[in-house]
Order: C-alpha cells, then sequence, then structure tokens
C-alpha cells in the first residue's frame, strides 16, 4: 500500500470517531435522558478522555519535543501553546459561546492531525500510536461536543453533520502534514509540543474540573482507565 493512502487510512480512523462519538452521545441521551445515572456515566466519559489526553500528551508529544527540540525551544514552544489556548479560552467565555467542547476538541485534533502525517513517513509506529490515541480522544470529546450543540438549539440531525464534516479534518490535516513537514522533524516537534502546552491547559482548565462528583468515584476511574489504555498502546507498538 503506498504511504500516503496508510496514512489517509489512520486519519480517516482518528477522524471518524468524531461522528462515532455524536453518534453514541444522540443514542445515550435518547435512552438515557431520565436515567439517575446519567450525570454519572457523562463525567466518567469526559474523564476517561481527560486520561486518554494525558497519555497522548506524556507517552508520545512531550518525548517527540525533547528528542528533537534543545531547551530553549522546548520552553518557548510549550509556553507559546499553553498561553495561545488560554487566551482562546478566555475569548470564547467572554463572548459567552457555549461550544467549549468543540473548540477544545479541534484545538488539540488539529496540531495532533498535522504532526501524524508528518511523523508518519519516518516513524510509522509512532503514527500509528498517535493515531489509536487521536482516534480515542476524539470519541468521549466528540460526545460532549453534541451535547453542546444540542444545548444551542441544533437539531440532532444537524449537530451529527457538523461532526460528521468535522471528521474529516484529520485527513486534510495528515496529509498536509505529510508533504509540508515530513523532511522538518523540528517543526513537528515543535508543533508537538505547542499542542501540549495547549492540551495540558485545557485538562486542568476545562476537563478536571468538569469530571468530580460528590458521592462517586466512577469518574476518577475513567481517567485511570483512559491512562492505562495508552500505556497497554505504547507497550504494544514498541
Amino acid at each position: 500500500m503506498p504511504e500516503i493512502l496508510r496514512i489517509i487510512f489512520y486519519a480517516a480512523f482518528s477522524g471518524i470517531t468524531v461522528f462515532f462519538g455524536g453518534v453514541l452521545s444522540y443514542f445515550f441521551w435518547k435512552k438515557f435522558s431520565n436515567n439517575r445515572r446519567t450525570e454519572e456515566v457523562n463525567h466518567f466519559v469526559i474523564a476517561f478522555g481527560g486520561g486518554i489526553i494525558l497519555a497522548a500528551l506524556a507517552l508520545v508529544l512531550i518525548p517527540k519535543g525533547i528528542e528533537e527540540l534543545e531547551l530553549g525551544p522546548l520552553i518557548l514552544c510549550f509556553a507559546a501553546g499553553a498561553l495561545i489556548f488560554f487566551y482562546l479560552d478566555k475569548k470564547i467565555e467572554q463572548s459567552g459561546s457555549r461550544y467549549s467542547q468543540l473548540i477544545a476538541m479541534l484545538l488539540d485534533f488539529i496540531p495532533e492531525a498535522l504532526a501524524l502525517g508528518a511523523i508518519f513517513a519516518n516513524d510509522r509506529k509512532t503514527g500509528m500510536l498517535l493515531a489509536i490515541f487521536i482516534g480515542l480522544q476524539n470519541l468521549p470529546e466528540s460526545f460532549n461536543s453534541y451535547q453542546d450543540l444540542i444545548a444551542n438549539k441544533f437539531e440532532p440531525k444537524k449537530a451529527l453533520s457538523i461532526l460528521f464534516l468535522l471528521s474529516f479534518m484529520g485527513i486534510i490535516g495528515a496529509v498536509t502534514g505529510f508533504y509540508l513537514l515530513q523532511d522538518l522533524p523540528k517543526v513537528t516537534a515543535a508543533i508537538m509540543t505547542f499542542a501540549s502546552g495547549g492540551i495540558l491547559y485545557l485538562i486542568f482548565q476545562d476537563i478536571a474540573p468538569n469530571v468530580t462528583l460528590k458521592k462517586t468515584w466512577l469518574p476518577a476511574l475513567g481517567a485511570n482507565l483512559g491512562f492505562l489504555i495508552g500505556i497497554i498502546g505504547e507497550k504494544l507498538i514498541h
């Protein structure tokens, strides 16, 4: 199989989970909207996604940055990611937008997809692992993004259509990264480190505070499960 087709295949997997997460959310809320366990499961999903995102950051994104970048650029890229994501998050809050989950998903999905395409040409195993991480983290993020869209008065079909279209951004990003960044490992590492700074900010600003529920420990265990899946993936690939 030509390398570009292989990249498109893995990028399609990592992206289509954006749509699948919305479909799961649609059926979940349709069937269990009045169930007393609904809130607990919802928080579990948020925590699970946070655990997977943290695994991607700790096991793939940051190690690649440390490997390729000198200390100065490493610090600069990580800090820039954190500050820019903070700025965007603040602007979103000031605008009164209720699309926070959707925007957060896109903020980490796009740079990760670029990195996926760039890495795949030179390190297929790491590229495969990153594709799995992206796909798994998109699932719970889009699960909650669907709820954002419904809360903003979107019809279910329109909300799912939006998520379906966004699922192709993974292919666009990966192909762009493959053609423009495969011979620029330091630029790729800089993008990954930049994304890491932003992702870590989002974890503690938007994800972790929305996980805790009184008198239940299920959400916190969801974060552990998400990170454990990341560890298993890293071990199996390498």
